[in-house]
């Protein structure tokens, strides 16, 4: 995490049957509109702790995702550092200063999420998942403090086969962000409900074509890979 986006190594992941898309939201704190234009309020001070350390985030429960009829559930993602260990900022909070910033969210990159184990409402259809581009995730303290995922233009591509052959691409137009809520414990975790992406869907029979956006609910635990004593916390 840092002050700015910063690019991260395209991954690439294939699932046998997969879906889902992790992820969290800032805080915008914004003037209410009125009569007369008011100047938007500044976002408060965030750090986020230990300085330095690599994390990795894995799925608490099940990830579901749904475009159209169709929905997948997962029971294991992860978005872990890169290895070895210290070969990139992905999946890293920022040294000091840089994990403090004074008045907005602390932001970096990470790697994207892989998924398994993951099953289709449909019978007869299995899936794969393929992820890649730079993928970004910024921290904001507050009441509750929250995050934000960028999933990068097309960054996200689910295809099934079988009884239906399906292509879904989520942020099919460009960058996309998606909200949720960070929770500080041991882990801290990650929390989205029922967040809206765009997509773009093709295909032929079964294919929900009509569709141009999907919702997916899914939790992270976040454990701190250079410590694993420690808590990535969240603080003002």
């Amino acid at each position: 995490m840092t002050h700015r986006s910063l690019p991260t190594r395209a991954a690439r992941t294939s699932v046998s049957l997969g879906a889902g898309l992790a992820a969290a939201a800032a805080l915008v704190l914004a003037g209410t509109g009125t009569a007369a234009a008011e100047p938007a309020a500044v976002a408060g001070s965030t750090t986020v702790t230990p300085a330095g350390h690599y994390f990795k985030a894995n799925l608490a429960g099940t990830a579901t995702f749904k475009a159209g009829i169709v929905t997948v559930t997962c029971t294991v993602s992860t978005s872990a550092p890169t290895d070895p260990l210290g070969t990139d900022a992905d999946n890293r909070i920022p040294d000091a200063p840089g994990n403090t910033n004074a008045a907005g969210p602390v932001s970096g990159p990470i790697n994207p999420p892989t998924y398994s184990s993951c099953r289709t409402s449909m019978p007869g259809v299995s899936a794969s998942i393929v992820t890649t581009g730079t993928w970004g995730v910024a921290v904001q303290h507050g009441t509750p403090s929250t995050a934000n995922l960028t999933i990068p233009r097309q960054g996200f591509v689910l295809k099934t086969s079988g009884l239906a052959s399906c292509t879904v691409t989520a942020a099919p137009d460009g960058d996309a962000t998606v909200a949720g809520t960070w929770t500080n414990g041991a882990p801290s975790r990650l929390s989205f409900s029922n967040v809206s992406v765009p997509v773009d869907v093709v295909g032929g029979f079964g294919c929900p074509t009509s569709s141009t956006s999907s919702t997916f609910s899914v939790a992270y635990d976040i454990t701190d890979v250079t410590d694993p004593a420690s808590q990535i916390t969240v603080t003002g």
